[in-house]
């Protein structure tokens, strides 16, 4: 319908009534599904980096506590016992979908939902309506700068999902911040009838190794995630804090983070049974960059680096290959998400980051990370990042072609075993 819009209506009227249409669209649909967040415990979170391991880590303290859950996130959507991959290339679907899938969480007998909701989201209201109980604030960096206008209107459109706990018709509301970020006191200020913030300290005495393998206390009792990195230990926290507050016991939360062996596409482990490691990570700016380099410390470091789709974000190009020219042993660029750009020349816009370390440039994705597989050494760690789960590579005039980095890299590791 949108597309049939824009035919007809002159861009400058149809932008100045935007924001009405998606509100309209998203009253509608809570109309229409009978506003079954009213019937759930409702658990939104959002963050530049993060948001769908906190989602994952919420979600398994949930069932470690028997609750019967349902996840909205980047990674997947999620009903009870059955789940399914998200497809759509956007972390938070609008067009009904929310409240249609939260109507069938409630038909499903689930307590709570779990709901990542992202700025381009709040862009289009589609976080309204959703009656929280609890929101959390990760953390913020430069992100979406051409998509939102400025880093002032990004961190707006951020905001203005905290400020959904004041329209909530949940008796009591929970506002969670991480107060080490600097835009902490933004969130601070909106309104709920209870706030927490945490930070670092709150996991004191916390251990990190040189493997990047971390331990953490939280509230006495010592947690030993599978997770990796210091970053993780903030999605822990978050999770944790959230969950606690909500009334799950901390043996329930420790027993849920420890349980949780792997996140799809979050410092992912593919191993074969080589003798090096292999991750598939996300990370897709050049703080979430820089923190997965550092988790991997003095081992040797291949670096398969995308970098940021077409036609958005060209600044952070540079800055991306800086961080991997500072961190990584070699790097190998490739072709991520050009959509229609030319795809060389997103590379090209990378280049003047990199003046110290070694790099090739390898457009195909595929070739990229099986010559970095064949450049491992033992005890190397190859990185593979840029995409995590994203299930296709988006290229010219809406061309999509599926794809899947943790799939590419163990099919590749087993020709290298089994040449």
């Amino acid at each position: 319908m949108l597309h049939i819009i824009k035919k007809f209506v002159p861009k400058r009227i149809f932008t100045h009534f935007q924001p009405i249409y998606h509100y309209i669209l998203s009253l509608i649909g809570a109309i229409y599904y009978r506003f079954p967040s009213r019937e759930l415990t409702i658990i939104g979170l959002t963050g530049t980096k993060g948001k769908s391991s906190t989602t994952e880590i919420i979600n398994s303290i949930l069932e470690a506590a028997d609750k019967k859950t349902a996840v909205v996130g980047t990674i997947r959507f999620k009903i009870g016992s059955k789940s399914t991959k998200n497809l759509y290339k956007m972390t938070t679907p609008g067009r009904f979908f929310l409240q249609r899938f939260l109507r069938e969480a409630v038909g499903a007998g689930c307590t709570h939902a779990v709901l990542e909701i992202s700025s381009e989201a709040a862009k289009q209201y589609r976080h309204k309506f959703l009656n929280l109980n609890a929101f959390i604030f990760l953390n913020l960096s430069p992100e979406h700068i051409e998509s939102h206008g400025s880093y002032d209107k990004y961190v707006a459109a951020k905001v203005s999902i905290a400020t959904e706990l004041e329209n909530s018709s949940k008796k009591e509301t929970l506002l969670i911040v991480n107060s080490d970020d600097v835009e902490s006191k933004k969130f601070l200020q909106c309104y709920a009838t209870k706030k927490i913030s945490y930070s670092i300290e709150d996991a004191d005495p916390y251990i990190i190794d040189t493997n990047g393998n971390i331990s953490l206390t939280f509230k006495k009792q010592v947690i030993t995630p599978h997770l990796r990195g210091r970053f993780n230990i903030y999605n822990i926290l978050a999770a944790a804090t959230c969950t606690q507050a909500l009334g799950i016991s901390v043996d329930d939360i420790k027993s849920g983070i420890e349980n949780l062996t792997t996140i799809p596409g979050r410092v992912q482990n593919i191993d074969v049974g080589q003798n090096f490691e292999v991750i598939v990570d996300y990370a897709h700016t050049a703080d979430s960059l820089e923190k997965l380099y550092t988790a991997f410390g003095s081992k040797r470091k291949i670096c398969v680096l995308g970098n940021t789709g077409g036609g958005r974000d060209k600044w952070k190009r540079p800055e991306m290959a800086k961080i991997a020219d500072v961190f990584c042993d070699e790097i190998i660029l490739t072709n991520e998400d050009p959509y229609d750009e030319d795809p060389r020349k997103i590379i090209d816009d990378m280049l003047p980051g990199i003046t110290q370390k070694p790099y090739e440039v390898e457009m195909d994705r595929r070739t990229a990370i099986a010559k970095a597989l064949r450049k491992a050494r033992p005890g190397d760690a190859v990185l593979i990042t840029g995409k995590g789960t994203d299930p296709y590579i988006m290229e010219a005039k809406n061309t999509k072609t599926p794809w899947s980095d943790a799939e590419v890299a163990k099919e590749e590791l087993l020709k290298l075993i089994n040449p």
